[in-house]
């Protein structure tokens, strides 16, 4: 993200203007998740408690080694003490372990004076990078590469964009509906957390158990560099099935400008 062409500070096209539907796609991500937290009443509480989960089980899956696999160490050199060094970076660095309800409710609101969204409580702007490998079974096994799952079904939908984040609560019903499955049938949801304001929405409005959602943390611990954000979503996905030993997974996340998106996963069974 440190790195994203999206930065540019230039100026829009006018022609932007002239289109209200264009126009509404420009609303400060910020403040769609005020939005969201007044239209859904979503309190700065349960904003903040989501945000302690989140660093709380990121530390803990980094603590048991959950991320081991899915993770490709890198080595970087960086001059220290006047000498050239060798860093091997191998885990996250976001999850912060002196996150709490407490110090979170020192921070001021970042978009709205009466707002409830603090960069506390929202995705980190983060620098990382993911990778997946998408073909069918024959070539995987033409080409002898161990197989992590499947995808069952993928789904878009629209949402209006001044409330984007609550795309995920209307995507997956979506998908689950294109491969004949319900909320129950699935082990573990792993939905962005791009604002703590809209994952409470979507968790709430599915009626999803909090325990499936996001158990080795999310986006506000992890951080959301946004092209590599849905494949970290996978691996970390897939990865966890295995560990558990169960079926069904699904990854969705929001949209900025009034989308959402969400694939239903099915891993591959191991035990024969």
């Amino acid at each position: 993200m440190s790195q994203s062409p999206m930065t540019w500070e230039g100026q829009w096209n006018a022609r932007v203007f002239i289109n209200q539907n264009a126009k509404d796609c420009l609303l400060p991500m910020g403040i769609t998740s005020e939005n969201v937290a007044k239209q859904y009443n979503i309190t700065r509480e349960d904003q903040d408690s989501l945000a302690v989960q989140s660093h709380t089980k990121a530390l803990e899956a980094i603590k048991t080694n959950r991320f081991k696999d899915e993770i490709v160490p890198i080595q970087i050199t960086r001059q220290q003490d006047g000498e050239i060094k060798i860093h091997v970076i191998d885990k996250d660095e976001g999850p912060r372990p002196n996150t709490s309800m407490e110090t979170l409710a020192k921070l001021k609101p970042a978009f709205a004076a009466d707002g409830t969204t603090t960069a506390g409580n929202c995705s980190q702007v983060s620098d990382g990078a993911a990778v997946v490998i998408l073909t069918t079974r024959k070539r995987a096994q033409e080409l002898n590469l161990p197989i992590l799952g499947s995808i069952r079904s993928f789904a878009v939908v629209g949402v209006p964009p001044s409330v984007m984040g609550i795309g995920p609560a209307f995507a997956i019903p979506k998908a689950l509906k294109l491969c004949n499955l319900t909320t129950e049938d699935i082990d573990v949801y792993e939905i962005n957390e791009a604002f703590a304001s809209q994952a409470c929405m979507c968790v709430k409005h599915l009626k999803l158990d909090w325990e499936k959602v996001n158990p080795n943390g999310g986006a506000i611990a992890l951080g959301h560099p946004l092209g590599c954000t849905g494949a970290r979503q996978l691996a970390t996905l897939l990865y966890e099935l295995r560990r558990r030993g169960q079926r069904y997974g699904v990854v969705s996340m929001c949209i900025g400008s009034g989308m959402g998106a969400a694939g239903i996963f099915e891993a591959e069974d191991i035990s024969t």
